[in-house]
């Protein structure tokens, strides 16, 4: 059966970040996922407790969890950008710790958008800071993620394809490099859906229906056929206030 988790930065956002878990247990859910759920790229002790706190009393599992990634404010992750070289690295071992006291074995490294005239410094670097990552993620039993986005939300971002993400990881040559296969942005892209799904690096699966982002059912993409026979987590990232979840029991019968 297919184990869907809730992304937390998305869904149940009219809740604090504490509060989240306990709301996506009560919804039926066993699993969470996060993008940064902190203000700054190093918490505080007392913040990173609360937040491990509240997983663990929820009774949730956190199946992933992003490295800081300033996606409110238009950010697509830190690996590629000299800019933030240094507060990506000091987010590493927080990213990796909170992980580790979670039992999370997924997190997600965001390449990072384009600097003008920098491309290859960028591709350089994020290869490096993917490398370190993988270092740190295995001492606790971890895979990095690389993911795709979609241009039309994303233009700055360079992995627009499933083909651009598995390239970067086959170039990073780490075991524990795995590709975040997000079935809307890969959707709004033109691709393969089932190959991706398929292609033995894929470590994580994301879902949101096209078009609009919104629950499974609101767009038309056949979710139910794409994920039939897959038995990992499927993180639930899209957007619904309606907080509707009904949509599940297609998947349950």
């Amino acid at each position: 059966m297919i184990r869907f988790d809730v992304n937390c930065s998305i869904l149940f956002t009219h809740l604090p970040v504490t509060e989240r878990p306990a709301a996506a247990r009560a919804a039926g859910f066993e699993g969470v996922e996060f993008w940064w759920p902190f203000a700054a790229d190093v918490p505080g002790d007392r913040e990173v407790d609360a937040f491990v706190r509240a997983v663990e009393e929820a009774g949730v599992r956190l199946v992933g969890l992003n490295f800081a990634d300033d996606i409110p404010e238009g950010g697509r992750g830190l690996f590629s950008r000299p800019a933030d070289a240094v507060r990506l690295r000091d987010n590493l071992d927080v990213a990796v710790g909170i992980a580790g006291r979670l039992g999370c074995t997924a997190l997600n490294a965001l390449y990072g958008n384009r600097v003008g005239g920098l491309d290859a410094q960028q591709d350089e670097l994020a290869l490096e800071n993917l490398r370190l990552a993988a270092s740190k993620a295995a001492g606790i039993g971890a895979v990095v993620l690389v993911e795709a986005l979609n241009s039309y939300e994303s233009p700055s971002y360079p992995l627009v394809s499933a083909g651009a993400a598995l390239d970067v990881i086959e170039a990073v040559g780490e075991p524990n490099v795995r590709f975040l296969c997000d079935l809307y942005h890969l959707a709004r892209m033109g691709e393969d859906l089932p190959a991706a799904l398929a292609h033995p690096l894929t470590g994580h699966v994301q879902i949101a229906d096209n078009p609009g982002r919104g629950r499974p059912g609101t767009g038309e993409l056949p979710l139910a056929d794409l994920l039939d026979g897959y038995d990992g987590w499927v993180g639930l990232e899209y957007k619904d206030p309606e907080l509707d979840f009904d949509w599940t029991k297609e998947f349950t019968q």
